[in-house]
């Protein structure tokens, strides 16, 4: 038996390794579950009840949800018909509602909750859309009022339509802006997702026993791809209850398996190190002495033998508790969405975590790279060798390009952009810098082809990797290096506030507020020396300058980051244009 449609996952899980908790997510502080065959006849009620609301083929309908079964039951029961989700983050603004419902000619809207709900009725104002609900939200359509009259005699009415569908026609579309513009609808037909599908299966260290955990967004298409690379090998998946419940739901769970983006990563590490801080005596030097060991770790690379039973005993005293923490069966973490730190991907290697660190676009479904789980073929600094099926060269300005069944079919109603984006040849511009090393074996990305800027001297400066390394202090939340057409680069940075308090509190510094610790110069002259150690390693037209610390929490509600945490430069810029005034306007660093 075989799958060419991404709905063909459903029957494929049923006959060959059906599941009790096929999915999974809590509820009053229970988890549900759902069999298999639940959620293949839920969805076929769905399927059915999209027809009686007279919903046909290429019909757009929206969802608007964080990450629960039912955003699972709506995604087949719509592919079904042949119609096409549109996903979208449940954190965006109004306005970008109102852009992606008109623009995409939105039939029906399925929102998650009352909050979501009058944000969804402000954005189609005036317009004839009908939105149902996943909570039961007072005077609104709930979703199951669709299908409480569905009977499994009609499930046969959905046959043809799931026959007319082609693999090569639209699935989904996803809408992304990047770090720049209005929202572009990125469209993927059923073959771009199980291409990658397939092509995930034959990397992944787990089987039809194992057990998934998701909490990145489903309207992202990293974690929808995993998710049904998850469906089709027979896992089960358990949804988290939200970002703030993770650390219990994993001790809950015990997965083998989780996709999470590098600031995440980034978070549980801090947390980590703030637990050792906090230790005395004996136990915090045992703790900061595995710690050592572990950023000194290489893969593929023989120590010794003392620094081998060193890691050893490290794994038993101490990183056994770091596993633990992840749930204590955890086979394997997927990273991708941005550069992971170096020193993270080492001392978690020490640790007997592993982690895969890839590299995609919403455009390329996503995966272009991957590291392998196999210690031989995984190089800590690059994204790992090129996903089977995939093709890339790099071309002469360094820009990676990529071609092969993983290409999205076309920007929506956009043919001048996607013609922009992909050649008549089918090579996609991916708009990242890369090289291939280790003779062509792993893809490294360098930066991002349309945030490299010149300062006034003519010297290009690369901020992505940059903002990677000084991101490893402690005492650094996030940063922007600016400097475009400047004399010298600098940096905006948002100062990690809550380790920043209880280091003024140790130093008796009396600030407390975000903003007296923005503002105050013994912070800034600490957070100068940080910076000043991290410059070392860069060369001199490179290094920053001079910093200025910002008072505000960077958020994809606030608009500086995007969903997937990346910066959002332009608006960064705008918010901040009389500080970065104020960094240019000193002439005494004219000729630094």
């Amino acid at each position: 038996m075989d799958f060419t449609r991404v709905f063909d996952i459903l029957p494929y899980q049923l006959a060959m390794f059906p599941q009790q908790d096929a999915l999974a997510s809590k509820v009053n502080g229970i988890w549900v579950k759902y069999s298999t065959a639940e959620y293949l006849k839920i969805a076929n009620k769905i399927s059915v009840g999209l027809l009686h609301l007279g919903i046909k083929k290429d019909d757009k309908i929206a969802i608007v949800s964080s990450n629960r079964p039912e955003w699972n039951f709506l995604d087949m029961g719509i592919q079904q018909l042949g119609a096409v989700s549109v996903p979208l983050y449940p954190n965006i603004t109004v306005e970008d509602y109102k852009f992606i419902f008109k623009d995409s000619e939105a039939k029906i809207i399925f929102v998650a909750n009352e909050e979501l709900y009058h944000k969804a009725k402000e954005a189609i104002a005036g317009k004839d859309v009908d939105i149902y609900t996943l909570d039961v939200v007072a005077g609104a359509k709930h979703w199951k009022s669709m299908i409480e009259n569905v009977t499994d005699e009609e499930f046969s009415s959905i046959e043809p339509y799931k026959d007319a569908v082609s693999p090569n026609d639209l699935l989904t579309m996803i809408y992304t802006s990047g770090t720049t513009g209005i929202p572009k609808g990125v469209m993927l037909s059923h073959n771009n997702l199980v291409s990658q599908c397939k092509a995930a299966a034959s990397l992944m260290p787990v089987d039809n026993k194992c057990r998934a955990f998701s909490f990145l967004p489903l309207c992202h298409v990293y974690e929808r791809m995993l998710s049904y690379v998850y469906q089709s090998n027979g896992l089960s998946i358990y949804y988290a209850e939200s970002l703030d419940t993770i650390s219990d739901n994993l001790k809950e769970v015990h997965p083998h398996i989780f996709v999470t983006v590098p600031r995440l990563l980034e978070k549980v590490y801090d947390k980590i190190v703030a637990k050792g801080t906090d230790l005395a005596g004996i136990k915090k030097m045992l703790f900061f002495w595995a710690l050592d060991l572990g950023m000194k770790y290489e893969l593929n690379t023989n120590l010794g033998w003392w620094y081998t039973i060193q890691l050893k005993l490290a794994n038993k005293l101490i990183f056994n508790k770091w596993r633990e923490a992840l749930g204590g069966q955890l086979k394997v973490v997927v990273s991708g969405g941005a550069a992971l730190q170096p020193r993270l991907a080492r001392v978690f290697s020490a640790a007997q975590i592993t982690v895969m660190e890839g590299y995609g676009l919403t455009e390329t479904s996503p995966v272009i790279a991957v590291n392998h789980f196999e210690e031989e073929n995984r190089k800590i600094g690059t994204v790992g060798p090129i996903f089977p099926g995939v093709e890339v060269k790099i071309a002469d300005d360094g820009e990676i390009l990529s071609r092969g069944p993983h290409i999205m079919m076309g920007y929506y109603k956009q043919p001048e952009l996607t013609a922009e984006a992909i050649e008549k040849d089918g090579w996609f511009h991916t708009g990242d810098i890369g090289e291939m090393t280790d003779r062509g074996k792993y893809l490294k990305i360098t930066d991002r082809k349309k945030e490299i800027f010149k300062t006034s001297g003519g010297k290009y400066i690369a901020p992505g990797n940059m903002e990677n390394k000084f991101k490893e202090s402690r005492f650094i939340e996030q940063i922007m290096v600016i400097g475009e057409f400047q004399r010298f680069p600098a940096a905006l940075i948002v100062p990690a506030f809550g380790f920043v308090k209880d280091w003024c509190e140790l130093k008796g510094i009396a600030s407390k507020t975000n903003e007296e610790i923005a503002n105050n110069p013994f912070v800034k002259a600490r957070i100068q020396q940080e910076i000043d150690t991290l410059n070392e390693a860069y060369a001199k037209h490179e290094k920053i300058k001079k910093i200025e610390l910002v008072k505000d929490e960077w958020a994809i509600e606030t608009g500086e980051l995007t969903p997937k945490l990346s910066l959002k430069r332009r608006n960064i810029m705008a918010k901040y244009h009389n500080l970065i005034e104020k960094i240019y306007a000193d002439k005494v660093m004219e000729n630094a």
